[in-house]
């Protein structure tokens, strides 16, 4: 019989890669857990500028790096998975999915991810740029920031990317892999390098 405490060092690391199993506990699991994860964010919260919901879960193998004035907000029945690069400034709804290896860095002007959408794995935001005029390296050139803006229910699939100065409308769906350039209306579905509109969630034609 497994040792009763190697299973729940297992089931930890198990939900840190799957977060969503936190929020599906029995009964019997659920004070340990919440223990657990109250103790993740107090320590956290002792080192960096971090509003989290009692109710979020934060894997203690993602990594959130928020400074004064570049806060972090996380909302309830949220999680954010382990390997995660969380950035500031950030608000996050309630209910948001953040996948393993996901990166949201927020630049200047921050990322906000509306309620319900899921960020899967290796999924990309970036809320920031190198300028990149002739005549000077990229490395001594001033960073600019317009910010990153996802709506309400959106899924953005593993290993797609958006840039810095897009917004997404609610409900809208990105293809794995695909490259977010410039805003996507609410309800599209888009894919490719760059991205297009090549479907919409209601089934109408692109």
């Amino acid at each position: 019989m497994p040792d009763p405490a190697r299973l729940r060092a297992q089931h930890r690391q198990r939900m840190s890669w799957m977060p969503w199993l936190y929020f599906r506990l029995k009964p019997k699991d659920q004070a340990w857990a919440r223990a657990w994860q109250a103790a993740v964010h107090a320590e956290l919260s002792a080192l960096e500028q971090l509003v989290l919901d009692p109710d979020c879960f934060v894997a203690p193998e993602a990594h959130l790096f928020a400074e004064p004035h570049r806060e972090i907000h996380i909302g309830p029945g949220s999680h954010v998975a382990a390997g995660a690069f969380l950035h500031g400034p950030l608000r996050i709804g309630a209910h948001v999915g953040i996948n393993h290896g996901a990166t949201l860095d927020g630049g200047a002007q921050g990322i906000t991810v509306g309620d319900h959408t899921r960020i899967a794995a290796g999924v990309r935001i970036y809320g920031w740029d190198h300028g990149t005029a002739p005549g000077a390296l990229v490395r001594t050139q001033p960073v600019r920031s317009r910010g990153v803006r996802i709506g309400r229910d959106c899924w953005l699939g593993a290993n797609a990317g958006v840039t810095d100065g897009v917004a997404l409308g609610d409900g809208c769906v990105v293809g794995m892999g695909a490259v977010v350039t410039r805003d996507v209306p609410a309800g599209a579905i888009v894919g490719g390098v760059p991205a297009r509109v090549i479907g919409w969630r209601d089934g109408s034609a692109p």
